[in-house]
């Protein structure tokens, strides 16, 4: 169910009966020659809103930028700064418990907001306001992954792009797909991304001259659908775990005892 299709009346029973929220988080950002800004609020959405379709769960509006400073070299690309961005967060996430919702799924496409999205299920665990915990498409499947793209980069490469194939198709310039691997960074190392043990980049153009990493000429619509589908039944999975949980089990273990203060 997609929350702001809905009239309120008709969120009701809802709101009665179950306490599960998916929040999908992504960016609008630069993903090279070949793909739109929105590639990753995209990924996040259509996992989302099918995964919450197919566990009869509640699916927010999306949150279409994200932490994206690392990619603002490139044309059109958004962001906000972190604080700001965990602040936001936090506060539409406490504005669903005030609804009911106690347990939260922020469905991510976003590298740069991982990270921001922990820390804020942290603190609403703290408070015992929710249980809130950020899901990121690939890192679900990562084996699936790996097999399907031999070069599959963290950025704008082939995983994305199939994904798009499948999503979005229009938006994909398949046309130039060499032009993005050869412009691009095919092998993430090749870049040499740590010198001595040290990071030695910020942003995205230090490594890849047109922001991607990875042979995008490996994408294809047929790949995209597989990633898919096998993203969407782990996330169903995580819904109906998150959902079957009792509340208190999700919550923070108590200090151990003695317990501060107890005199004992």
């Amino acid at each position: 169910m997609y929350l702001a299709d809905q009239a309120w009346p008709d969120l009701g029973d809802y709101v009665a009966e179950e306490s599960v929220a998916v929040v999908p988080l992504g960016s609008t950002e630069q993903h090279g020659p070949h793909l739109p800004l929105a590639t990753d609020h995209l990924i996040a959405e259509g996992l989302a809103r099918e995964a919450a379709d197919r566990a009869g769960f509640l699916c927010t509006p999306t949150v279409n930028v994200g932490v994206s400073p690392h990619h603002k070299q490139f044309h059109g690309t958004m962001w906000v700064d972190p604080p700001e961005f965990r602040d936001y967060v936090e506060s539409f996430s406490r504005n669903l418990t005030y609804h009911g919702v106690d347990r939260i799924v922020y469905v991510n496409a976003h590298g740069g907001n991982m990270q921001h999205l922990r820390e804020v299920g942290r603190r609403l665990r703290e408070d015992r306001a929710a249980f809130a915990v950020e899901w990121m498409w690939d890192e679900s499947i990562p084996d699936l992954v790996d097999d399907l793209f031999e070069r599959n980069g963290p950025h704008g490469g082939p995983k994305e792009t199939a994904m798009i194939m499948h999503l979005a198709p229009e938006l994909v310039h398949e046309d130039r797909l060499e032009e993005a691997r050869d412009g691009g960074v095919p092998v993430f190392e090749d870049a040499d991304p740590y010198r001595y043990g040290a990071r030695n980049f910020y942003d995205a153009i230090d490594n890849t001259e047109n922001g991607v990493l990875g042979d995008q000429t490996d994408a294809t619509p047929e790949k995209g659908e597989q990633i898919f589908e096998a993203a969407t039944e782990q996330l169903v999975r995580l819904l109906e775990f998150v959902d079957e949980s009792r509340f208190e089990d999700l919550m923070a273990k108590p200090h151990v005892d003695p317990q501060p203060g107890s005199r004992r």
